[in-house]
């Protein structure tokens, strides 16, 4: 089958790493003689078929920068069943030989479903919270850690100065991959994760210890999806298009209750969509690149229903349908090491 035309899009939240991305894919199909379509806020675009054509003139300069040039969304096509047919329908009207899906579990999620309906797609895997399996990183995640950890560095001297605790909420709704990484990084005194359920008496324990041995300011990481006794703490009822709710408030309800059980003055920060935002990390845009230059090398040698994955240092493609199974929680090894450091 000969390629000549293909189409890229991004869904799901947007992270560091998506726009290099588009400049490798579109770069390297130029190199092969292939026409590219972006597509439009996700999966919503090709619903409307809302496109933009890609070449090197739209891509230059936007390695650096952070978002998307396509824009995104969570859209399910597949909560409509019309929806899916304009999907198909649409595939077929621009003319697409192949797609190249950019996102993490709800993208790729539809991408598996789309192959298995006859669609030619190859995914790219996407998330901050690096917890999709079948690749050992996930473009994003290196800058979001980064992000953290300066954080984390910022907030070590001003509760050291006051004497106080500092709650940091971070990024991770059923992985504690961010928060681990760069709890680690940043010295914190306790850890909290989706992983391991919240034990306060534990945490409080600890930040008495410290305390009694001189050490007045304890640095708390919490992830926005670890679980307190009664489960997730959300922001309301309200679903996304694929049935997640909105998580985040974890740190403003565990904040209060260490100062009232330790006496101690406590604040509490929400790092949020500063996380997602801002210039990819240098290894985020080399990543990033490979697995776009791997996705037109899987759409020429006809491997479609396969995601790029970094297996060490190997670019390599593995079913998507294994990618989105099952998701990748913390690697409980690393966080053994990262509690040899609470206290």
């Amino acid at each position: 089958m000969t390629i000549k035309k293909i189409g890229v899009l991004t869904g799901g939240g947007d992270c560091p790493g998506l726009n290099p991305t588009i400049r490798a894919i579109t770069w390297k199909a130029k190199q092969e003689g292939i026409k590219v379509t972006g597509i439009k806020n996700g999966w919503q675009g090709l619903i409307k078929k809302d496109t933009m054509e890609l070449d090197l003139d739209s891509v230059s300069g936007i390695l650096p920068k952070g978002g998307t040039i396509l824009g995104t969304s969570r859209t399910n096509p597949y909560k409509q069943k019309k929806d899916t047919e304009k999907v198909k329908h649409n595939f077929s009207s621009l003319k697409l030989d192949a797609l190249i899906a950019i996102g993490g579990d709800d993208t790729l999620g539809v991408a598996s479903k789309l192959s298995k309906e006859g669609i030619k797609v190859v995914g790219v895997p996407k998330t901050i919270d690096n917890d999709l399996s079948c690749t050992d990183f996930t473009f994003g995640f290196d800058t979001a850690v980064n992000i953290a950890t300066e954080a984390l560095d910022r907030l070590h001297t001003t509760a050291e100065s006051h004497h106080r605790i500092m709650v940091v909420e971070i990024m991770g709704r059923h992985a504690g991959w961010i928060a681990t990484y760069a709890g680690i990084a940043g010295g914190a005194d306790m850890i909290l994760v989706p992983e391991v359920p919240v034990d306060l008496d534990e945490v409080c324990g600890i930040i008495k210890k410290r305390h009694a041995r001189g050490k007045h300011f304890s640095i708390v990481v919490v992830s926005e999806g670890a679980k307190l006794r009664k489960g997730l703490v959300v922001k309301g009822a309200k679903k996304d298009a694929f049935g997640h709710v909105l998580l985040g408030g974890i740190a403003q309800q565990i904040g209060p209750e260490i100062e009232k059980r330790t006496g101690f003055e406590t604040r509490v920060t929400v790092l949020g969509h500063i996380q997602r935002g801002g210039a990819p990390s240098a290894f985020d845009r080399v990543l990033a690149t490979r697995y776009g230059v791997k996705a037109v090398e899987l759409v020429l040698s006809g491997k479609f229903g396969t995601m790029v994955a970094l297996k060490g240092n190997d670019i390599v493609s593995v079913p998507i349908e294994d990618a989105v199974g099952t998701l990748k929680t913390l690697d409980m090894d690393l966080y053994e090491i990262a509690r040899i450091f609470f206290g």
